[in-house]
């Protein structure tokens, strides 16, 4: 089992999860740490369903680069397992939303 993908689907689901992981990553920082930002502004409303469309769009490729062109690489595998955790984020915590 190789580490790197090697099929251009596998590359671009790794590819657009990891600019999920840091989008937020650094959106949480921007707004916690260094508090130049705020969770209630616009740019918050925008940019979240813009990075979770790129996350579940990673999901279908790395399904894809598994099922049809045989890609077994982990960072595929943890791509994957990445965006499952979003979605069930997603619905879960549409559940428990009290406003």
């Amino acid at each position: 089992m190789n580490i790197k993908p090697k099929t251009n689907l596998g590359k671009w689901s790794v590819g657009l999860n990891s600019f999920f992981l840091i989008s937020i990553i650094l959106s949480i920082i921007l707004v916690k740490v260094l508090g130049v930002l705020n969770f209630g502004d616009r740019w918050w409303d925008v940019a979240v369903p813009i990075l979770f469309l790129l996350s579940i769009s990673g999901f279908i490729l790395g399904i894809i680069a598994i099922t049809k062109k045989k890609e077994r690489s982990l960072l595929v595998y943890l791509s994957i397992v990445i965006s499952v955790l979003m979605i069930l984020f997603i619905f879960l915590h549409s559940l428990f939303i009290n406003d």
